[in-house]
């Protein structure tokens, strides 16, 4: 009987994310139908990106083709092979950053509006731009196997005045389109930190120290983990984030972000596309 349960249980879980994922075919195509481009005003169809197909009704093609995307092959999806970018952030401790654009419009008018607005669809656009790009990028690239994926998290008392997490929002899109496990509560925040803007890298590293903890151990196959966020500046917050789980066994981490803030993105030339 718990054998027939259990099964039951597996069926039903599977038809309702079937059902789950028709409905939200049926949704983003009916957007579509009555959507105006976000940036342009034209009607929005079918996009695509790098020849991935996005799941998304803000943006028209056009608009898909023209934002200011870093470009991936030249820097071989780790931008911490561009010298401007290694200067800019020293005493990191992650090995790989991966981001969509540097810190400019549209993506900082995006950002400030799902972090201040409530914009949640802007989330998922993020997503399937993060994840076209990175599919594109490891078709060319040898990467390590990420077994778990995680989201910078804020502070519970950030999180009941604010909302939500708009990392949480891009990270668990992110990981279920890539079908990466993802792990919404393996990290704590544990101190309600000054904002970090205007502080110096030193003072980011002094204000952030022992700001995180881990609610419990890693399985030992955590070799390598990937975090999402929405915007690095420093590279403090995921640095810290990043020792935390090397003390646990983990040997390689990942971040992805949206944007990159990064000094003279518009002078860089080549890096951007």
């Amino acid at each position: 009987m718990v054998l027939v349960y259990i099964i039951r249980q597996k069926v039903s879980n599977m038809a309702w994310k079937l059902d789950s994922n028709i409905f939200k075919r049926y949704y983003i195509d009916t957007l579509k139908s009555i959507s105006c481009c976000d940036l342009c005003g034209a009607n929005v169809s079918d996009s695509y990106l790098l020849g991935y197909s996005l799941s998304q009704a803000l943006l028209c093609q056009s608009c898909v083709n023209d934002l200011p995307y870093f470009n991936q092959s030249l820097i071989a999806g780790n931008l911490l092979r561009w010298p401007a970018v290694h200067r800019a952030l020293p005493n990191i401790h992650f090995e790989q950053l991966f981001a969509l654009s540097p810190y400019i419009y549209p993506f900082n008018k995006w950002l400030a509006q799902m972090k201040y607005l409530g914009r949640f669809e802007l989330a998922s656009l993020f997503s399937v731009l993060l994840c076209a790009q990175w599919q594109a990028m490891i078709m060319n690239q040898t990467i390590i196997p990420i077994n778990l994926v995680l989201a910078v998290p804020l502070h519970i008392k950030k999180w009941q005045v604010r909302g939500y997490n708009q990392a949480h929002l891009i990270a668990k899109t992110f990981a279920e389109t890539l079908s990466l496990p993802y792990d919404a509560n393996l990290v704590l925040r544990v101190k309600n930190n000054d904002s970090q803007m205007g502080k110096t890298g030193s003072q980011r590293r002094k204000n952030l120290a022992n700001a995180f903890a881990l609610q419990r151990k890693l399985g030992s196959h955590i070799k390598h983990v990937l975090i999402v966020d929405d915007v690095v500046t420093t590279g403090t917050t995921v640095s810290e984030i990043s020792k935390l789980l090397k003390q646990a066994g983990v040997e390689t981490v990942t971040l992805v972000t949206v944007c990159l803030t990064v000094p003279n993105a518009k002078d860089n030339g080549p890096v951007i596309s």
